[in-house]
């Protein structure tokens, strides 16, 4: 280069620590994933826009403005828009890439906002996020003293909550599904009801029903009794015991946070979560869920087994024959505000075009589909599952404190969105292939 009146270094750090030092001269430089950009960032990065930024470096300050990103930029956590740079700034680009800023010596910032200025709202969103995700490992902390293991199945039921989701649990007994559901639900201080299903259960028992009653001038009426549905957190137990008529009793709270009885319609309070539970060994006396109702669970979450030492664990906490009692963490209302907070993590085009080419590959009509899977899949998932992709990666972001999704909150999630969305052959069941397997044979045509 020639000689450089005033200059400016940047480190650029990726999500798996790798970094590098880069020169920038005085002037405007873009940065993003289009060639024509003077900091060109690397396609894998899917989180870049391709034209996401632009840094400003003069002698009178270096400044960093977002180009109107699909993820956004932060300033040291702080979602801005545009944002005069101290020495030692940390700005962030979605949810992957990472730049410090390393100025001259001389250079001395007296006022950072006098000039840019910052968003405050922006600001309220990054501290929001950085409150979800110390609550989150609050709320981790406190599941554990009850719940050994499975923090994963954790993270997703709590991921949806977040985004307004239900969940479906299998797994075999005595792995503590129950327990687990009753104890978030006493750390997040939400009312909790749990409904066990049986053949004889009819929809009443579960959205209530119309009960005649004699009031004091001795005139008879009507009243709506509700049924234990009308709660913030439900235990559906076994909800595979119970013929399809009971089990569509569900259908219209789940969807629509109301339900319907002789005409009138009631309104669930939020939240609402429904948290199912099934038995994957005993088929004798049971109804399968009908794949109408199963879209409609936002996760199916299989639990398995623990490890040796995690039973140990299990095994020495219940010879203490104490129940190790919980703090609860945040109320309802709190909640409420995390799922807004939730809505408005970012997610680039590239990414939803990413997540929309992942859902039809599933599909066997589909061309996105490769050869093995039109051979061993009846029908794959729909646009439900899209919508469970982008609003559980959202979730897990801000779990993490992160103000964009990356493709990596996509893949923590993808089987636990899709495994009850695909509908495998008889040509599949005698090679043994399950959903999952039909999953990881779609995610390696996306692998990056």
């Amino acid at each position: 280069m020639d000689s450089i009146p005033y200059g400016i270094s940047v480190t650029v750090t990726d999500h798996e620590g790798r970094s590098h030092t880069l020169d920038l001269a005085e002037g405007t430089h873009t940065i993003g994933r289009a060639p024509d950009c003077d900091v060109c960032v690397p396609d894998h990065f899917k989180t870049v826009s391709r034209r996401h930024a632009v840094f400003e470096v003069s002698p009178n300050g270096v400044a960093v403005e977002d180009l109107g990103s699909g993820a956004g930029i932060s300033v040291n956590g702080a979602i801005v828009h545009r944002q005069k740079l101290e020495n030692g700034d940390v700005v962030r680009l979605g949810g992957e890439l990472g730049l410090r800023v390393h100025l001259p010596e001389s250079e001395v910032v007296s006022d950072p906002h006098a000039v840019f200025g910052e968003d405050v709202a922006a600001q309220d969103v990054a501290a929001d996020l950085q409150e979800i995700s110390d609550t989150t490992q609050e709320a981790f902390v406190e599941i554990g003293k009850r719940i050994v293991g499975q923090s994963e199945v954790v993270a997703c039921v709590w991921a949806a909550l977040l985004s307004r989701g239900h969940c479906l649990l299998i797994g075999v007994p005595g792995l503590a599904k129950t327990l687990l559901v009753s104890t978030i639900g006493e750390v997040l201080q939400l009312d909790f009801n749990r409904v066990q299903f049986t053949p004889d259960l009819m929809p009443s028992d579960i959205i209530g029903s119309q009960v005649l009653n004699q009031r004091s001038d001795g005139q008879v009426e009507f009243e709506f009794e509700q049924g234990p549905v009308f709660t913030q957190l439900l235990l559906a137990d076994e909800i595979n015991r119970t013929p399809p008529k009971t089990q569509a009793a569900l259908l219209q709270a789940m969807q629509e946070r109301e339900v319907t009885v002789s005409r009138n319609t009631y309104k669930l309070g939020p939240p609402f979560c429904v948290i199912a539970t099934q038995n994957p060994i005993e088929q004798e006396g049971t109804y399968p869920l009908p794949e109408a109702q199963q879209d409609r669970f936002m996760f199916s979450i299989i639990l398995d087994y623990p490890d040796r030492d995690e039973e140990i664990e299990v095994l020495n906490r219940l010879a203490g024959n104490e129940r190790e009692p919980v703090n609860n963490i945040v109320t309802y209302e709190t909640i409420l505000r995390f799922q807004q907070t939730v809505d408005g993590v970012a997610i680039p085009a590239e990414l939803i075009a990413r997540i929309a080419d992942l859902v039809r590959a599933t599909r066997p009509g589909d061309d996105k589909a490769n050869e093995v899977i039109r051979d061993v899949v009846d029908w794959g998932a729909g646009p439900r599952a899209g919508q469970a992709l982008i609003a559980g990666a959202k979730a897990f972001a801000a779990m993490s404190g992160r103000p964009a999704i990356i493709w990596h909150d996509v893949l923590r999630i993808v089987k636990p969105v899709l495994r009850h969305r695909i509908s495998c052959n008889y040509r599949a069941r005698s090679k043994g292939m399950t959903p999952d397997d039909v999953i990881d044979l779609v995610l390696k045509q996306f692998e990056l």
